[in-house]
């Protein structure tokens, strides 16, 4: 939980993230690109490459078994045409995601190792996984230590006061863990 206030535009607190040990999940990332991009793309292990194909796939058959969507900035205006479907789904392709790049072989190595995107919602909180109940503490720590490291660099300069408010770790469907923000 932030101090900040999340319905002032210059307070906003987003950005993304890759873990040191991952999230310890497969992720399947669709690419919209064509040409040299989409090649790229293959080598670099996207799952499912293309264009327009794609879009009237997603439009005709509501077809979402994808995780995670990278597009080219020249595909924009194709991929543009399903911000309805994407959009409320959280899979719009940004900017500041890094999700729209020419180097997308670059994103998809990202991304399967174990990128994650942090946002503050309207109560001015942060939700995001670091890891699995499988993990070794030291994993789990370093995760954590890198997100928290993450979210302090986007401390908007508009911030006042205390900033972390409070740190709770929990695992899916169990008891929150309160943790000394000062840690951090």
């Amino acid at each position: 939980r932030l101090g900040v206030d999340p319905r002032q535009a210059d307070q906003q607190v987003r950005g993304a993230v890759v873990l040191p040990h991952g999230t310890g999940k497969k992720v399947r990332v669709l690419v919209f690109a064509k040409g040299e991009q989409a090649k790229a793309a293959e080598e670099a292990g996207a799952d499912y490459v293309g264009a327009e194909e794609l879009v009237a796939k997603i439009q005709g058959e509501n077809w979402f078994d994808f995780d995670v969507v990278v597009a080219t900035p020249n595909m924009m205006g194709v991929v543009g045409r399903l911000g309805r479907v994407l959009g409320p789904k959280g899979l719009m392709p940004n900017p500041k995601s890094g999700t729209v790049t020419m180097d997308v072989a670059k994103a998809i190595s990202e991304i399967k190792a174990g990128k994650v995107e942090y946002r503050l919602d309207k109560q001015a909180i942060i939700h995001c996984p670091i890891g699995k109940k499988s993990f070794t503490a030291e994993q789990l720590t370093a995760n954590l230590t890198t997100l928290m490291n993450a979210i302090n660099r986007a401390k908007p300069a508009a911030a006042k006061g205390i900033y972390l408010r409070s740190v709770v770790l929990s695992s899916t469907m169990g008891p929150g863990i309160k943790v000394n923000p000062l840690k951090f």
